[in-house]
């Protein structure tokens, strides 16, 4: 396999980080390659963009610099050099939750079992293997380590040492992963969250709650000032719930005394306290900081939930991302298959109903017990283990709304349920309900925190073992893609180096990668001004004349446009769905006859009738490449009418 078969395998667009890994390999200079990607102009035509802080290749930028400075093309070739840190960064992934298992139950079995769950799951845990340098998969490691580091943290049986260890281990992943992945702030406004919960329920210290806040302020801070002044992070939901928390609690000292009724009235208060305060935080620093994609994200929201309909491309396209759509079923019924969801609800049952048992208590004023010991059966008074609980149903609420959240809880259902199965604790807090006493419930709970999981390895080995292994060390994925090969190879070839292509934002990903030419889009779906690049030189899809088209694609500084036989001629069930009809929509080019829907205009569509060589397609477009799944067409600088 060649250089380029071996890049274009990098899939779903996110080929275009590694275009970036090159580009800091061939530059003369660390800092020289560095300069050229803050002000890059050589990737959207007609933008100089700030390529660091938008695409968030911080990765690349540590993956190059180690490899320019320690290991180099003698040793290692630099594609080889980048996929393994991404699958080495998996295993720091794996370790994490192998040890936020043991920590959890004490006992590294259940670290064993967390392993071989995930790896089983594999198809719902990870997708690095289809999607090498996307960049959560650089960044939910840190994310795995730093929850492992406050599981340990929040933990009443360590020592200050350790403590203090936790702590420096969850402020530096806090931080790394906050720099990696521009989506990071909301997941750890879910943890803050979970621990907001903790804190109003006197499940936890205050002064844990208060340390947490200060690794959570400072790696804001310094990932502001590092990723540019990046404006989102100061309206981030995380920020905003820290302010509107602790102004709540300066206002509300006496929160947590009283009498039953007195301290659910108070705690009513306090949550309206901080999500009005959090809101309003949100709203002035947003009227003060330059735009960002929150206010789209919430018009996405909207229509997600059926509060409002909106007939807007990008809105709808973002919707028919299956990323984007709650999880089919088969999701749960491979689930079960392994025996994952079924123990995983036993284990959050228990949990669960220990942990409401618990704020029972702290609500009616019994103070949280110093030590508990495994005899009083009470799974729920363990900080860490709430946490969890919060943590897990949160993801899980997520998980059921969007598909793309699976990778997330997942695996950390996965470390959840082995902890479970291979507690004592939480066995003795069931048998201490069910009031079993043919056997002392002390030696039941030690066998069967003993003989359920052995029993489960012993079936899964039986039922996966042969086969996984065989997948895992034998099979290797295959991508074959000759059309996609022979279009690169032919613009590698035959078109200059200045020229820019127009198309489907995952085949410019590939262009950009490949040639190094530049492209009007790029497959960044979390940015509102390539979205609506995206949506115009998309406009070869819809009932558009020839001129329109040239004017959009001209407008964009456009030489080539690539149209895509899979997208004109796509055939699918549902009809709501296909890039043509959202752009029919949007374009106002549909009728509405006995609840069907029916493109209507006076024009053809674009991509079929270029097709057929006559003018005035002719005029402003000379097809000058194609096969069977590309067409190219290169954009007339000079219009020469021919009848």
């Amino acid at each position: 396999m060649d250089e380029l078969e071996r890049e274009i395998t990098f899939q779903e667009g996110s080929g275009i980080y590694y275009y970036y890994y090159k580009h800091m390999l061939n530059s003369a200079s660390f800092q020289r390659g560095f300069y050229e990607l803050v002000f890059d102009n050589r990737t959207i035509a007609g933008q100089t963009i700030n390529a660091v802080e938008r695409l968030s290749l911080y990765p690349e930028l540590m993956t190059s610099f180690i490899y320019r400075l320690y290991v180099g093309q003698d040793y290692m070739e630099p594609i080889y050099f980048y996929i393994g840190a991404v699958f080495s960064l998996q295993a720091v992934h794996v370790t994490a939750l192998f040890m936020c298992s043991w920590m959890l139950s004490g006992t590294w079995v259940s670290g064993m079992l967390t392993v071989v769950w995930y790896v089983i799951n594999r198809l719902d845990t990870t997708k690095v293997d289809q999607a090498v340098p996307q960049r959560d998969h650089w960044a939910l490691p840190y994310y795995s380590c730093q929850v492992a580091a406050l599981t340990g943290f929040l933990s009443n049986k360590i020592s200050s040492v350790t403590e203090m260890l936790c702590y420096l281990t969850m402020s530096a992943t806090t931080f790394s992963f906050l720099l990696m992945w521009e989506h990071s702030h909301y997941i750890l406004f879910i943890q803050a969250l979970c621990l907001f919960f903790l804190d109003s329920f006197d499940l936890l210290p205050p002064h844990k709650v208060a340390d947490v806040h200060k690794v959570y302020i400072s790696s804001l801070f310094l990932a502001y000032l590092v990723q540019f002044q990046n404006s989102s992070l100061l309206s981030s939901p995380l920020l905003s719930l820290i302010i509107g928390s602790v102004l709540a609690r300066h206002f509300q000292q006496t929160m947590k005394v009283g009498p039953l009724v007195a301290r659910v009235m108070k705690l009513f208060l306090h949550f309206y306290l901080v999500f009005t305060t959090s809101i309003t935080f949100s709203y002035l620093v947003k009227k003060l900081t330059p735009p960002s994609e929150s206010d789209f994200i919430l018009k996405f929201l909207e229509v997600k939930f059926g509060l409002n309909t909106t007939t807007d491309f990008i809105t709808n396209f973002l919707l028919c991302a299956e990323s984007l759509q709650a999880p089919s079923q088969d999701l749960f019924l491979r689930l079960t298959q392994t025996s994952l969801l079924p123990f995983y609800f036993l284990v959050l049952m228990v949990c669960l109903l220990s942990t409401l048992e618990t704020i029972y208590r702290r609500l009616s004023g019994q103070p949280a017990k110093t030590t508990v010991s495994f005899e009083d059966g009470r799974i729920g008074e363990h900080p860490e283990i709430i946490y969890h609980v919060f943590h897990t149903l949160l993801l899980g609420g997520l998980t059921m709304l969007f598909d793309r959240v699976k990778y997330l809880w997942t695996p950390y259902v996965c470390m959840f349920t082995a902890f479970g199965v291979c507690s004592p604790d939480l066995w003795m807090t069931a048998l201490k309900w069910l009031k079993f006493k043919s056997t002392h419930p002390v030696v039941m709970a030690l066998m069967l925190s003993t003989v359920v999981p052995t029993i489960i390895g012993f079936s899964l080995w039986r039922e996966y073992g042969p086969h996984v292994l065989a997948e895992l060390v034998h099979d290797e994925l295959e991508f074959y893609d000759p059309e996609t090969v022979e279009l690169i190879s032919w613009i590698k070839l035959k078109t200059p180096a200045a020229a820019v292509f127009a198309g489907s934002p995952q085949l410019l990903a590939t262009v950009k990668m490949c040639s190094g030419s530049a492209v009007t889009s790029l497959p960044l779906y979390s940015d509102v001004s390539l979205l609506k690049r995206t949506e115009d030189t998309h406009q070869v899809y819809a009932l558009r004349s020839a001129e329109e088209v040239y004017k959009i694609l001209t407008s964009h500084k456009t030489n080539y446009v690539i149209i895509e036989e899979s997208i004109c001629t796509e055939l699918s069930y549902d009809r709501t769905c296909r890039i043509k009809d959202l752009l029919d929509i949007s374009n106002g080019h549909v009728v509405y006859e006995h609840g069907e829907i029916y493109s209507f205009s006076k024009q053809g569509r674009f991509c079929h009738e270029i097709k057929l060589n006559y003018s005035p397609y002719t005029n402003y477009f000379t097809r000058v490449f194609w096969n069977g799944l590309y067409h190219v067409y290169k954009v007339n600088s000079v219009i020469s009418f021919q009848y």
